[in-house]
Order: structure tokens, then C-alpha cells, then sequence
């Protein structure tokens, strides 16, 4: 019989290995759909792993993808380290476009360009308030930060869809549900001219150092890491758990919002019912696959950007259904989840013990 035995130490090795293996699995899987779907499989995986990488066109959009997922999944990370259960960043991430988009609808062609820092301000602020409604009910009620996050997402999903259907709705956009388009003075900048990627991809990279050297070179990101493994060892240490409840949740709170706003100012430049697209719940996929570290989120918000762009392409030149996406991105986290059960557990093989007939025999 293949039985589960905890191991004295957890595995090193299976540890790294897990989000590679958990990626192969999810590559064979795939495989199998393409097959029974009737489509080439190897057309299929070519769709979601070299196309998003043959041109400097198709970079450019992996890193528009992937700049929100970075930050939104830096704050996830902070917050399941802390043991703070943030599900909610995608209503984080629509606050933020909120805020943004605001102060953005009141530029005119004449507004300087640093009213970009303005939007970006508002938007973190507006990620922030979403997060801290989050935190004021666990702090105050006990209440379970999962189930408000989560419970928040569509309030703002519906302040989304008043807003744009009402009192923001463009007079002059023929009776769409969309605001007015941006002026030009606050886009976000590009980096590359005549290609869609902005500033927001270095303010990414930016974010990755400074988490990196705030969770593992300062004492508060010790702190915080501490009440996350070891509450009762935190509190004799005398580590606030408060103080670790509020900073996580306002810090991913404000992360997620910051995205938000770059993406309203800058690849959409307008708000529409259709901002919200998910990436604050592909986030936690990022965060995990990238093994709660900033470097790994990097790499794991690529690879998730890849699957939103084959995705894409599987559905216009393969007829696949769209929500092809989210299939990969599922059995990706959830193949992740079985490798990672490998890091504590060993699979034994047990002869079955003889029925009592037999021993009597």
C-alpha cells in the first residue's frame, strides 16, 4: 500500500523542485486537453509558451501582465508571511483604479505631467482603504479577514459598475459605460516608444528590492515573519500582533491599489466594467508558486503572464474558450499544492498486513 510519512526534516531539495515539478504536471495535463479538445497539443503549448516571447511586441505585453501581478502578489507575500489571509487584493486593485482614475479625470491637456505621482498617490491610498476596513473588523470584531476580503471584492466591483454607469459615465461616449479617456498628461510613461510598456515595470522591479531587503535585513520584517510562524513566540518577544495585522494588510492593501492605478492610467486610459480581470486572485497563485520571495514572485508573475497571454491566442487562432486561462492557472496551483505535500511527507510503500483467516492458516 503507497502511504504518506511525515519526514523528520522537510525535503530542501523538493522544496525548490516542487514549483518545476508542479509546472511539468500542469504541461502534461495540458497536453491532454489540447488532445481531447481536438487541437494540436503542441500548437496549443506554443500558444502559451513561445509566442508570448518571440517579439519585442509580445515582451512588451508580458511585462504590461506582469507588472501587476509583481506588485499585488509583493503584498500577498507580505501578508501570508505575517499569517494574514488578504484574499480580497482584487477589490484592493479596483479601489486603487478608483482612486487613480479620479484624480486623473480631473486633468486637462494643459496639466503638467507630475500629476502622474498624484494618480499613483490616490491609488495606493484607495488600495489602502479597502485593505483597512479589512483590518479595522478583525481588529476590533475578530472578524475573519478571508471571508470580509473576499466579501469586499464585489462591493467594489459594484461601486465599479455604478460609478461608470452613473455619475462618471462619458456624456459624449454614445451611452457606453466608460469614463471620459485620460488627457494625454496622465499616461503613465513608456519605455520604448510605439510598445505598451510604461514606468510601472520599474517601479515593479523597485518594489521586488525593497521587500527583499525589508523582509530579510530589517528587524520589522523579522518581527512580522516571526508572528506569522510563531505567535506565541512573537508575543513573548513582545512582537505586536496589531501593529503585524494593520502593516500587512494596509501594505498589500496599498500594493494592490498602486497597481490598480498604473493600470487605469496606463494601459487601459479610461475606466471600464471591465478593469477588474482577475489579477488579484492570479496573484496568490504568483505568491505561492514563487515561494512567498520576492525574486521567485518575479518569475512566477511571468510565467502567470504567459498563460493570460496564450490564453489570449489559444482563444482567437485556435478557437479554444478563453477561460482556457484559468484552467492552467488552477492546475498549476493546484499541482503545486500536491508537490508541496512531498516537502513533509515521503510516499512509502507498506505491504497490506495478512486478513486473520490467513494468520490462523
Amino acid at each position: 500500500m503507497l502511504r504518506l510519512e511525515a519526514r523528520a526534516e522537510p525535503s530542501k531539495v523538493l522544496s525548490v523542485a516542487s514549483p518545476v515539478i508542479a509546472l511539468a504536471l500542469t504541461v502534461l495535463v495540458g497536453v491532454l486537453l489540447f488532445v481531447l479538445l481536438g487541437k494540436d497539443p503542441v500548437r496549443g503549448l506554443q500558444m502559451f509558451f513561445v509566442e508570448p516571447l518571440k517579439s519585442a511586441y509580445a515582451l512588451s505585453e508580458l511585462a504590461v501582465k506582469a507588472t501587476p501581478l509583481i506588485l499585488i502578489a509583493l503584498g500577498l507575500a507580505l501578508c501570508f508571511r505575517s499569517n494574514v489571509w488578504n484574499i480580497g487584493a482584487e477589490g484592493q486593485f479596483i479601489l486603487g483604479a478608483l482612486g487613480g482614475g479620479w484624480v486623473a479625470m480631473q486633468a486637462g491637456p494643459q496639466t503638467s505631467g507630475a500629476i502622474v505621482v498624484a494618480i499613483l498617490l490616490a491609488g495606493t491610498l484607495g488600495g489602502m482603504l479597502w485593505a483597512g476596513i479589512v483590518a479595522l473588523l478583525r481588529d476590533r470584531f475578530n472578524a475573519n479577514e478571508i471571508l470580509v476580503s473576499l466579501m469586499l471584492v464585489y462591493v467594489a466591483i459594484f461601486l465599479l459598475s455604478y460609478l461608470v454607469y452613473g455619475p462618471w459615465k462619458d456624456p459624449q461616449g454614445y451611452n457606453f459605460p466608460q469614463t471620459i479617456t485620460f488627457a494625454a498628461p496622465t499616461k503613465i510613461p513608456r519605455l520604448v516608444e510605439g510598445l505598451r510598456m510604461h514606468a510601472g515595470l520599474l517601479l515593479a522591479l523597485a518594489a521586488v528590492a525593497a521587500f527583499w531587503v525589508f523582509l530579510f535585513r530589517t528587524y520589522q520584517g523579522f518581527a512580522l515573519q516571526v508572528g506569522g510562524l510563531a505567535p506565541a513566540a512573537a508575543r513573548y518577544a513582545g512582537f505586536s500582533s496589531r501593529r503585524a495585522l494593520w502593516t500587512a494588510l494596509l501594505v498589500s492593501g496599498g500594493m494592490a491599489g498602486l497597481a490598480g492605478a498604473l493600470e487605469a492610467a496606463g494601459p487601459l486610459g479610461q475606466l471600464t466594467p471591465h478593469v477588474p480581470v482577475g489579477y488579484g486572485f492570479a496573484a496568490i497563485i504568483v505568491a505561492y508558486v514563487g515561494r512567498l520571495h520576492p525574486v521567485g514572485i518575479v518569475l512566477s508573475a511571468v510565467l502567470m503572464s504567459m498563460f493570460y497571454i496564450g490564453g489570449e491566442l489559444a482563444q482567437s487562432r485556435l478557437g479554444l474558450p478563453k477561460s482556457l486561462t484559468g484552467v492552467f492557472q488552477g492546475l498549476l496551483l493546484f499541482a503545486l499544492l500536491a508537490c508541496d505535500t512531498l516537502i513533509h511527507y515521503r510516499v512509502v510503500w507498506r505491504a497490506a498486513a495478512p486478513r486473520a483467516g490467513a494468520q490462523k492458516a
